[in-house]
């Protein structure tokens, strides 16, 4: 193991869109486990979208990190030492961790992943919170059934991807959005979308919805907001579902556009909308995760990663979300086993 450790702090708050000077890498002496603690090497680390409201100094869903704070999120490791955690060298884990090269945590923080079961970076994508957040999202909020037609924004993504999947699993017709033609074939090709509909190909939203969902829009789920989920408002039906996940499309904004303006259409289609944070399901979450791998195994439920090597890239993969740069989960792989 080795005598220092690689950690991300917060440098300043961003204004506008993020970038490398946004983030700090020391080097620290890795931590000690206190009691009820395990040390953690991180193996693979997540970067999501919503960690961009965490930089911001005001309210949202997640508490923002303080200036100088270490980064956290989703991170698969192994641990390296235990001090009464409830946990044996070599075990691998998941939990929210530093974006460090090692970590520790209170035992009950971890969750003790089964490396038999499916690879281990399933854990922080199809198998963990952003699969988590499309099935709750889609079967509790969203609620497609056979024949409807479910639109999805950021379709070629970690969520996106799963949930329109998932609309398919009961028997939806799917289209999706994404931002390029290898996005499009990815969704059509692989995993099945009846459309796929690259919003940077086009400058009109509506009549590319017209084409791909000539009878109108049943389930919304959205998680880019901004012109395209206005586009998609005019052309949901009568008591259309919409689901709203994200809306990476303002993450960066300093000034939200004015809105909404679309909400005639909720009166005249008698529309129900619905904000999702997965953490309300936490309960759940044991079942979904043993659907979800069941799905997985026999093929039902496809997923891809795009993986980035080595802590010190860890920025400006988070930094290619917003650019789009991903097609399913973005990881960072830190360390091998």
């Amino acid at each position: 193991m080795s005598n220092t450790n690689r950690v991300y702090r917060l440098a300043k708050r961003p204004e506008g869109t993020p970038d490398r000077d946004t983030f700090a890498l020391s080097e620290e002496a890795v931590p000690e486990p206190g009691p009820g603690e395990a040390l953690v090497k991180t193996l693979y680390l997540s970067v999501d979208p919503y960690m961009r409201g965490r930089m911001r100094d005001s309210e949202s869903y997640a508490d923002p990190w303080d200036v100088g704070d270490p980064l956290r999120g989703g991170v698969v490791g192994e641990v390296v030492e235990s001090n009464g955690a409830g946990f044996e060298e070599g075990d691998v884990v998941t939990g929210e961790l530093e974006w460090a090269e090692y970590a520790t945590a209170a035992g009950p923080a971890l969750t003790q992943i089964d490396p038999e079961l499916a690879p281990i970076s399933t854990a922080l994508g199809v198998l963990g919170m952003p699969g988590l957040t499309a099935y709750f999202g889609t079967r509790d909020v969203a609620q497609p059934s056979a024949g409807d037609t479910f639109v999805v924004t950021g379709a070629a993504g970690a969520v996106g991807s799963v949930a329109g999947q998932l609309a398919k699993l009961q028997g939806a017709r799917v289209v999706g959005f994404a931002g390029s033609e290898e996005k499009v074939s990815f969704l059509e090709d692989d995993l099945g979308f009846d459309e796929g509909i690259n919003y940077k190909a086009t400058d009109d939203y509506r009549a590319a919805l017209d084409e791909a969902a000539p009878d109108g829009v049943d389930v919304y789920f959205d998680n880019v907001g901004g012109p395209i989920t206005d586009a998609v408002f005019t052309r949901l039906n009568t008591d259309a579902r919409v689901a709203v996940c994200g809306q990476i499309s303002m993450y960066n904004s300093e000034e939200v556009p004015m809105g909404p303006r679309k909400l005639g259409k909720v009166i005249q289609s008698r529309v129900t909308v619905q904000g999702l944070l997965v953490s309300d399901f936490e309960p759940r979450f044991e079942d979904a995760t043993k659907q979800l791998g069941q799905w997985v195994a026999s093929g039902e439920l496809s997923y891809r990663e795009t993986v980035t090597e080595g802590i010190e890239n860890a920025p400006d993969a988070f930094l290619g979300l917003f650019e789009g740069e991903n097609i399913g989960k973005q990881l960072v792989q830190v360390a091998e086993r």
